[in-house]
C-alpha cells in the first residue's frame, strides 16, 4: 500500500494516467462513431514509427511546440501566465522574414542575424506584456490575448505589402537560401549527396524526404539552459521567488517589477526563436495569410501543462504532441475517422492533467486507509 501511495504521488504518474485516459476516451468516441479503435490506433502509431521519415517529421513537428512549451513553462515558474506564446511565435516568424527576405549574407552570418531577428521580435511582444503588467498592473492574460490577434493581423498586413508579397500567391517572399537551417541543405540535394545517401535508405528517407533541421537540437539546448537558469542561478531564484510570493520577494529586496518584465521578455524570446527556426528550417520558408491561429503557441501551453512546467519535461511532452498531430493524419487515411479525434484525445489528456490533484488525493486516501488498518 505504501509503495502504491508513493507511486501515485509522483507527478509523472498523474501524467501517464492522463495519457491513458485520453486514449480510452478517444477509443470510446471512435467506437460510438462506428470506427474500429484498434485499427485507428494502429494507424496512428504506424504513422509515427513505421518509417524513418515519419519519425523525422514527428520530431520536426514537435520542435517548435517544445520551444513554445518551454516559454510557457518558464513563465509559469515565475508566476506569469504566458498565453501570448502564439503571438510571440508569429512575431518571430514575421521578423525572420522581414530580415531574411531582404538580406543575403554568407550563411554563417545570415543565419544568426535572421534567427536573432525572430528572437528579438518575440522578446519585444513579451516585453510589452511584462511592462504593462509591472508598470500598470494590467493582467498579462488580457494583454497577451490582444497581442495574439494584433500579431495575426500584422502578419497578414506584411504579407500584403508590395515589398514582401509574392505575386499571384497568398504568401510573402521566402527568406533567402543563406538563411536556411535545414541540415545539409545544399549537399544532400546535389548529385554527389543523392548518390551517397541512396546507399543508405533510412538516411535518404530522413534527410532527403523531410525538412530535417536544427530546431530540435536547439530546443534541447534551450530546455537545459532554461532549467539551469531557473534552478542553478541567482537570477532564477529571484524570478521564482517573485512567482511564489511577490510581496515576500519585494520585502526581501528583490525588484519585482524588473523581474516581471525580464521574465516575460525571456519567455517571448523563446517563442520568437521557435517562429524563426520554423521559417528558416521548414518549407516554404515564408509567411502566409492567416485566417486563424496555427496553434504552435497554444499547443505549447498544453505541452507545458503536461510537463508540469518542467523545461526538460517539455521535450517529452512536445514529442508526444508532435506524434499525435503528425500521426493523426494517418488515422483519417486508414480508417476514415476525422482528425478531430486527435484533438479530442489531446484535450482529454490536458483535462486530466489539470485534475492531477485528484491522483494526489487518492494517494492520501490510500495512505489513511492503510494507517487505519494498521
Amino acid at each position: 500500500m505504501e509503495t502504491i501511495q508513493k507511486i501515485l504521488k509522483k507527478p509523472i504518474t498523474a501524467t501517464f494516467i492522463a495519457i491513458i485516459l485520453g486514449f480510452l476516451v478517444a477509443a470510446g468516441a471512435l467506437a460510438v462513431a462506428g470506427y474500429d479503435p484498434v485499427a485507428a490506433f494502429t494507424a496512428l502509431f504506424q504513422g509515427i514509427f513505421s518509417k524513418p521519415k515519419y519519425i523525422s517529421n514527428t520530431i520536426i513537428k514537435a520542435a517548435p511546440i517544445i520551444l513554445t512549451g518551454i516559454s510557457v513553462a518558464f513563465a509559469f515558474k515565475t508566476g506569469l501566465f504566458n498565453i501570448g506564446a502564439e503571438g510571440q511565435y508569429i512575431a518571430g516568424t514575421m521578423c525572420a522574414v522581414l530580415v531574411g527576405a531582404k538580406l543575403n549574407l554568407p550563411a554563417p552570418i545570415q543565419i544568426p542575424v535572421v534567427v536573432l531577428a525572430g528572437v528579438a521580435g518575440g522578446a519585444l511582444i513579451g516585453a510589452i506584456t511584462g511592462f504593462l503588467k509591472s508598470r500598470f498592473g494590467i493582467h498579462e492574460v488580457i494583454t497577451a490575448i490582444m497581442l495574439n490577434w494584433t500579431m495575426l493581423y500584422l502578419n497578414n498586413f506584411v504579407v500584403s505589402t508590395a515589398a514582401y508579397h509574392q505575386p499571384n500567391t497568398t504568401s510573402s517572399f521566402p527568406v533567402n537560401e543563406s538563411s536556411f537551417t535545414t541540415i545539409l541543405h545544399n549537399w544532400k540535394m546535389s548529385d554527389q549527396g543523392l548518390e551517397t545517401l541512396s546507399g543508405t535508405p533510412w538516411l535518404f528517407d530522413v534527410l532527403v524526404k523531410t525538412d530535417v533541421n536544427i530546431a530540435f537540437i536547439v530546443a534541447i539546448v534551450v530546455a537545459v539552459l532554461v532549467w539551469f537558469l531557473l534552478f542553478r542561478s541567482k537570477l532564477g531564484f529571484e524570478l521564482r521567488a517573485v512567482g511564489f510570493n511577490r510581496d515576500a520577494a519585494e520585502f526581501s529586496g528583490i525588484n519585482v517589477n524588473r523581474n516581471t518584465l525580464l521574465a516575460m521578455t525571456i519567455a517571448g524570446a523563446i517563442s520568437g526563436l521557435a517562429g524563426a527556426l520554423t521559417i528558416t528550417g521548414i518549407e516554404p520558408h515564408c509567411l502566409t495569410m492567416l485566417a486563424a491561429f496555427e496553434n504552435n503557441g497554444f499547443n505549447g501551453f498544453s505541452v507545458a501543462l503536461i510537463a508540469g512546467s518542467s523545461p526538460i519535461g517539455c521535450i517529452f511532452a512536445g514529442l508526444l504532441f508532435g506524434g499525435l498531430i503528425y500521426g493523426g493524419q494517418s488515422v483519417q487515411l486508414a480508417v476514415g475517422a476525422p482528425t478531430d479525434i486527435i484533438n479530442i484525445m489531446i484535450g482529454t489528456i490536458v483535462f486530466f492533467v489539470a485534475l492531477a490533484r485528484v491522483v494526489t488525493l487518492l494517494a492520501d486516501k490510500l495512505g489513511k486507509r492503510g494507517a487505519n488498518h494498521a
